[in-house]
């Protein structure tokens, strides 16, 4: 190809990729990242962006971490990968070993997926086929909340608001009952009141904090009084931390804050620090013991190619290490407190709608008539965002920041101050 022909990388995407949540025809065009630096992802051109999303909510320690690209780089001259049906190794016993005591209840067990949606799927699987194995009878309805995402395959969509996410696909969604986490506990046992909760097999929720649905936050004790009545009714309840899990929220856990712990537990995005895919689908000993017996259509019959990848298993086990070292749990703190300092400080502008923040998460909305996800403020934040060196990817009308842990006080600032010229321009 000569010097004149050459296409740059965006030219040559735009002839053959098709991009996730994008529609092609009026989309800018996409960033050409070429490197990732600690808290910066580069262009081909050069130029620094500050990652203040880390990159979908993955990334916890910077891009190209050494100490994880160097585990990679071991396990990969060791076992790259092998069948797990049949099969174990180190890094997935290793794994287990590692993060099932760290879990927020009671959990024994570690099934492995490959990404936050599927991770989901099983939870909902194991909490379907455990009422059926238990011969509990007839529940086969789900409860979940108001403003839910839990990801893009049919049962994680049936489990999620009914949204633009979801909209093509209603007619072929199973029936799932909504409850408003936001309401008074009152509220909440009124709704359940109404229905038959024997028929009920599971509820999912995202604790404390709804991403994808707009950052909402809502209150630990909330949770906590619709968990108790869950649990006084046998129903499985399984707490999505695939986006809150890692301290996202000031805790390792969501669940930690409140009192009523999950029976099943589903991580993914910051569980290898951002590196690679590699999901959990964690539960209780009571769920796994109820799939045990002579009977083998109690098995449960739900696997993936990539199931608990060496290499990826590896990565998220380098990542653990670096997640509990002072240094990280330190800066951690550091951005939690931050941020609630920047929502008193932003709240006085009459453009910024309810400021908030939850641990290392911080997020308003800028008013607008239109407060969907395709509100065109979205393109607008990220083309004048990117003008100031900062990658950010608004909800609709929802702005927010969810930084890699390795951010410096100064970049921080800098992020801040990103804000505020986005509120007072748009």
């Amino acid at each position: 190809m000569t010097k004149k022909s050459a296409k740059s990388l965006s030219e040559r995407d735009a002839l053959i990729i098709w991009h996730p949540y994008t529609q092609h025809k009026i989309a800018a065009i996409p960033l050409p990242v070429v490197k990732g630096e600690g808290i910066y992802l580069v262009d081909e051109k050069g130029n620094k962006y500050i990652d203040a999303i880390s990159s979908w909510w993955t990334n916890l320690h910077g891009h190209a971490h050494p100490y994880i690209a160097q585990k990679i780089y071991e396990q990969a001259q060791q076992l790259e990968h092998v069948i797990f049906a049949g099969c174990t190794h180190e890094p997935a016993v290793q794994l287990g070993e590692r993060l099932l005591p760290l879990l927020p209840g009671n959990f024994s067990k570690a099934f492995y997926s490959d990404n936050g949606s599927t991770a989901v799927e099983v939870a909902l699987k194991m909490a379907i086929q455990y009422q059926g194995n238990k011969e509990q009878g007839a529940r086969n309805k789900i409860l979940a909340l108001r403003h839910s995402y839990h990801g893009d395959t049919f049962g994680a969509m049936s489990v999620s608001e009914r949204s633009v996410f979801v909209k093509a696909f209603e007619d072929y969604l199973f029936e799932v009952i909504f409850i408003d986490a936001e309401e008074k506990l009152s509220t909440i046992n009124a709704q359940c009141s109404l229905l038959n909760l024997k028929e009920v097999a599971a509820l999912i929720y995202e604790p404390l904090l709804q991403g994808a649905g707009g950052m909402n936050v809502y209150k630990a004790e909330k949770l906590d009084g619709l968990l108790k009545l869950c649990k006084q009714n046998n129903i499985i309840c399984i707490a999505d931390e695939v986006m809150t899990g890692f301290y996202r929220t000031g805790k390792m856990f969501a669940s930690e804050y409140a009192e009523e712990k999950p029976d099943i537990i589903c991580l993914s995005k910051g569980l290898t620090g951002g590196s690679l895919p590699l999901a959990i689908t964690a539960c209780s000993q009571k769920i796994f013991d109820a799939f045990l017996g002579d009977d083998m259509h109690k098995t449960f019959f739900h696997g993936h190619s990539y199931t608990a990848n060496p290499i990826a298993c590896a990565a998220a086990l380098a990542s653990l290490e670096l997640l509990q070292k002072k240094e990280c749990i330190d800066n951690i703190q550091f951005i939690s407190d931050s941020n609630r300092q920047f929502v008193k400080q932003i709240q006085q502008n009459e453009k910024v709608l309810h400021p908030r923040s939850i641990g290392t998460v911080l997020a308003f909305e800028l008013d607008s008539e239109q407060n969907e996800y395709m509100n065109k403020i979205k393109e607008k934040v990220m083309e004048l965002s990117l003008q100031e060196g900062i990658l950010l990817r608004p909800l609709g009308n929802t702005i927010y920041i969810m930084p890699p842990y390795c951010i410096t006080a100064e970049q921080l600032k800098k992020v801040y101050k990103t804000l505020q010229i986005l509120v007072n321009k748009i």
